[in-house]
């Protein structure tokens, strides 16, 4: 379930509550009249199912609750309620499947930031890979492909395709590009200190079968990265991080990021080609594979058709399933 808080002006109320009496999936309404204080209005709380919620938050829109008002949402963790229960049930599908577009949005737009903990994770993760390509580990290989967060900004690419937001599309694309330039260069910049240190040579790569994969992109690092595209844009969906961590164990990013500042360190420049090309390779895999994945969960619920009755004087009417609409913020 999701639990929405709505601040409505007094003069919508009344519509607010014309468009939850009965609406599917709808549980546990509370109303408290001129409660709100910033901005002012009438406190409407209610649980709504995940199934039902993203075209529930579509009709708040239509009463301009998102410009007059608040809406706000949040999971909610424990419901030991029969009505709430009934409420999911009633729902169609299944609400591990639904996708709350707007949340989505809201989080997406959130992965784009170029902040200084999106640069400093992706350093320390690249930093890691490039250690764990010198001493051969493929631990600490795994390690980094933890610790990296560019998963986010690639499924913000997916989400911007699917609605065709230009700008949403370059902003996650300027952030995977400047990310991984600061942490290629700044792991370069080590690596070429480890070699004046003589920590490192020429012959460090040498004899790691383990870890030649990361250079040496086949027809799997595609299949693979298809796959993890698929898995974590539905794990971000579903709101499922463990699965997202396997997803990030699946793909050679950060690896190919770490072994590239090395090789570079260390003028192999073959290496360096096959780092660029595993690099590219994985993240378009991934752009591919979870754009067409939101491509079928719209199409999925859409399906559904009408979930809310047409309701209120205004006569609002909905129909035709849930759909992207402008973030959340």
């Amino acid at each position: 379930m999701l639990h929405l808080r709505v601040i409505s002006p007094s003069e919508r109320t009344d519509e607010v509550l014309g468009l939850l009496d009965g609406a599917v999936g709808v549980a546990n309404v509370v109303v408290l009249h001129g409660a709100a204080r910033s901005p002012k209005g009438d406190l409407v709380e209610f649980d709504v199912a995940r199934e039902a919620a993203s075209e529930m938050i579509d009709c708040l829109r239509d009463l301009d609750l998102d410009t007059l008002g608040s809406i706000a949402g949040e999971r909610v963790d424990l419901s030991v309620s029969e009505v709430a229960a009934r409420a999911e049930e009633e729902a169609p599908g299944h609400g591990d499947d639904a996708v709350i577009w707007d949340e989505l949005a809201q989080r997406v737009e959130d992965d784009t930031e170029l902040s200084w903990a999106f640069l400093a994770f992706l350093v320390i993760a690249t930093q890691i890979a490039a250690v764990g390509v010198i001493v051969n580990s493929p631990i600490l290989i795994v390690g980094a492909m933890v610790l990296g967060p560019e998963f986010g900004a690639v499924a913000a690419v997916c989400f911007g395709l699917l609605r065709g937001d230009r700008h949403l599309i370059v902003r996650a694309l300027r952030t995977l590009l400047i990310g991984f330039a600061v942490a290629i260069a700044v792991t370069l910049a080590c690596a070429l200190a480890f070699r004046a240190l003589g920590w490192i040579d020429t012959g460090t790569l040498r004899g790691h079968e383990e870890i030649e994969f990361i250079v040496k992109p086949d027809r799997w690092s595609f299949v693979v990265a298809l796959l993890a595209g698929t898995a974590g844009v539905l794990s971000v969906t579903a709101g499922k991080s463990s699965a997202l961590v396997g997803v990030f164990i699946s793909v050679t990013t950060v690896p190919a990021a770490g072994y590239l500042a090395v090789a570079v360190a260390l003028g192999r420049w073959a290496d360096v080609a096959g780092s660029v090309t595993q690099l590219a390779v994985n993240i378009a895999g991934m752009v591919i594979s979870g754009t067409v994945t939101l491509v079928v969960q719209r199409a999925y619920w859409a399906r559904f058709g009408v979930r809310f009755p047409a309701r209120g004087p205004r006569g609002l009417e909905r129909g035709g399933g849930p759909g992207p609409r402008r973030g959340g913020r």
